[in-house]
């Protein structure tokens, strides 16, 4: 693989503010409410889907400055397949909630323990300055996506088939049995509100759909490459 000056830069900038946004982490109000909890960040499945974006921006990374190991390429294109999708699905619950129903998705005083901001004696929402919110939510999601147009190739109707299907199976299954697990240690409180708030059955849709919102995206965005 060639050197290219632009594919270096994109994988820099995005390996750099993806760690940013986790380090910044901890200067929020709610992580010390957040370190106390089982699972803690994990619990979190943007925190997840930031680690394995971070990752594989990283050995991106060192594919660009280390193009002669050629074995890095096919462990990138395994990472894609997890981390492209998990972060689009991520961008899309989360920024469509905030905005259109912030209460579903941002933790508020009364849950976290913490006493209200102002002289109110109302609740209020725990937001996260802009900066740290693009880190988190954004970065992961635009960066990977303009790295598989760029500068990937479309993957093949096999590795649709089995690989990105297994992943999308297996890693919701996961998550469910993860965050499933960690409420149960957390008084049943969840990191997000609208599973707090909602049956088993209901959650158990909403794992369902996340992951077949992951695995369809994916599709899509593969058979639109050129």
């Amino acid at each position: 693989m060639a050197f290219s000056l632009s594919r270096l830069l994109l994988h820099s900038a995005a390996t750099t503010l993806m760690i940013y946004g986790y380090q910044s982490l901890t200067k929020l109000p709610i992580d010390a409410f957040i370190s106390t909890q089982y699972g803690g960040h994990l619990q979190y499945l943007t925190i997840q889907g930031l680690f394995i974006a971070c990752a594989t921006s990283l050995l991106s990374l060192i594919i660009d400055l280390l193009p002669s190991l050629s074995v890095l390429n096919l462990l990138k294109r395994i990472m894609l397949i997890v981390s492209m999708p998990l972060s689009i699905v991520i961008s899309s619950i989360y920024w469509p909630l905030l905005f259109l129903a912030s209460q579903l998705i941002l933790q508020d005083d009364e849950t976290t323990g913490r006493e209200p901001s102002s002289s109110s004696t109302s609740s209020q929402l725990l937001r996260i300055p802009l900066q740290l919110d693009l880190c988190l939510h954004a970065v992961p999601a635009i960066t990977l996506l303009a790295d598989f147009v760029l500068f990937e190739r479309k993957y093949s109707r096999n590795e649709l088939r089995y690989g990105a299907t297994s992943v999308s199976v297996f890693y919701t299954m996961f998550y469910s049995w993860w965050v499933e697990r960690c409420a149960g240690f957390n008084g049943g409180r969840f990191p997000y509100p609208f599973l707090t708030d909602n049956p088993i059955e209901v959650r158990l849709a909403i794992y369902a759909g996340a992951g077949t919102l992951a695995l369809a995206s994916f599709w899509l965005i593969n058979r639109l490459h050129a």
